[in-house]
């Protein structure tokens, strides 16, 4: 198979503006997680993703009481499940299941009301949710929703490394693999990359696309920089940058790569509702209130 790192060399790798620390929180009915990426200047600077949560935890009490039916109007989220099994059920009628390796993405568009509920009471549950903006133009969309099982996850495999392909494009040329998910607006990457220690992996990323990689197990370095394991590296957006190349350390390594074309529109937010303006908020809680959300 062809090799990515045999076919690709950055001219001008990324390197790490900042680290950041996700802060620890409860959501649902009081599920443990820690919010990744959260509030209005993370959400400007890494436009067009507003949140990321990574929750992980062999303890039922962190997981077991889920997320009870909730709205949502005006983005996409994108579920990954790492291990565990989570039901899925909302207002447009949709119904699903997943599993280890899986992912769910749903476009709440106009409005949306839906739970996410464990269908188990021990073992490891462990996971991420990513909330992807949609453009104005689309926020009041039809609702959307597929499950994409790990089977039907592409991965593209190199020396020492494996990556699951969730959006987007890993590589280039003859060799690149096309993600589960494209998206025109935002050209969204999402990558869960799998390093042997010591290995090397590189992505090309245009260089007007913001891009942030979270580490999840072990620690790896970005240019110069060392990125310990639950710490988010936000990449510099160097105007002449054409990628991003990461060294797994003295341990097997996964990561996040995520990246994505910004919108450049004003981000009106209260709770589970994002729009553009502040009537187009208060409309949401109105729709909400009254029932005709979803």
């Amino acid at each position: 198979m062809p090799s990515m790192n045999d076919a690709l060399e950055l001219r001008q790798p990324r390197t790490v503006e900042q680290l950041v620390a996700g802060q620890p929180t409860q959501d649902g009915a009081g599920v443990r997680l820690t919010r990744v990426l959260h509030g209005p200047m993370m959400q400007r600077r890494l436009d067009p993703f507003l949140m990321l949560d990574a929750f992980g935890s062999d303890r039922p009490d962190d997981y077991i009481a889920g997320f009870p039916d909730h709205p949502h109007r005006g983005f996409e989220t994108v579920t990954y499940m790492v291990a565990g099994r989570m039901r899925h059920r909302d207002s447009a009628g949709h119904e699903g299941l997943l599993t280890n390796g899986g992912v769910q993405w749903m476009t709440a568009g106009r409005g949306v009301i839906h739970s996410e509920l464990p269908e188990q009471e021990e073992g490891v549950m462990e996971g991420f949710q990513l909330w992807l903006n949609l453009p104005g133009r689309d926020k009041m969309c039809a609702p959307w929703y597929q499950d994409f099982p790990a089977e039907q996850i592409p991965v593209w495999r190199g020396p020492g490394l494996q990556v699951q392909v969730i959006a987007g494009r890993c590589g280039s040329g003859p060799g690149a693999v096309e993600g589960a998910m494209q998206r025109e607006a935002t050209a969204p990457l999402y990558l869960d990359i799998h390093l042997d220690a010591g290995a090397r992996f590189e992505q090309p990323l245009p260089a007007t696309h913001n891009a942030f990689v979270y580490v999840y197990r072990g620690e790896l370095s970005i240019g110069e920089r060392a990125v310990p394991v639950q710490r988010m590296a936000l990449l510099a957006n160097t105007p002449d940058s054409d990628g991003v190349r990461l060294q797994a350390g003295d341990a097997p390594t996964r990561a996040l790569l995520i990246a994505g074309q910004p919108l450049g529109e004003p981000i009106a937010q209260y709770g589970p509702f994002v729009m553009n303006t502040e009537a187009e908020l208060r409309q949401a809680f109105r729709d909400y209130q009254s029932g005709r959300l979803a």
